[in-house]
């Protein structure tokens, strides 16, 4: 039996399958979770060393799984992974306790060198500040709209100011799992 022990909370069967056995060929005893939940069930009986937290979970916030470990342990290192990467969420995601926030598509090899890199890196390449187009300019505002609405879509809608079934149009098109 290994001694690191891994928690992965994502709703994708067919992904939180794959790094399953992809983390248990590298020696790590696995546990899934698919809902806040199904983490705090797992948190009871165990506390893992490592967690790889999806950042939306169905209707669920990854955030709130995030905050529940952090909490439980602060010895876990918790990495967020999300196909609706943003600044607003990267920084709660860092505040609520994860040491690493990484965009899908991530692999077990990007996932494990994160577990590694828990300090900050103070020779980070600084970046020039990119122009962006509207439409990505909109995608960003819907996404950080949503964090901070715990992805509820009708609340995150109202808040943009359009209707429901326009705002879960654009989502659907831009779909990223």
């Amino acid at each position: 039996m290994s001694d690191r022990t891994l928690l992965i909370v994502e709703d994708d069967a067919d992904f939180a399958r794959t790094l399953k056995r992809s983390f248990e060929r590298r020696d790590y005893a696995v546990s899934l979770a698919t809902s806040l939940s199904e983490v705090d069930a797992r948190l009871h009986d165990d506390t893992p060393d490592y967690a790889v937290v999806d950042l939306k979970l169905g209707t669920e916030s990854g955030l709130n799984c995030v905050k529940a470990l952090a909490e439980h342990s602060s010895d876990t290192i918790i990495v967020v992974l999300t196909g609706y990467a943003s600044i607003a969420t990267a920084v709660e995601a860092i505040k609520l306790g994860a040491t690493h926030y990484l965009p899908k598509p991530a692999n077990s090899d990007d996932i494990e060198a994160a577990f590694g890199r828990t300090a900050g890196d103070t020779e980070a390449p600084m970046a020039e500040r990119e122009t962006k187009s509207v439409k990505t300019l909109e995608w960003e505002r819907i996404h950080q709209t949503l964090a901070e609405t715990d992805f509820n879509i009708s609340e995150t809608a109202r808040r943009l100011g359009m209707h429901r079934r326009t705002l879960a149009r654009k989502l659907e098109k831009r779909r990223v799992s």
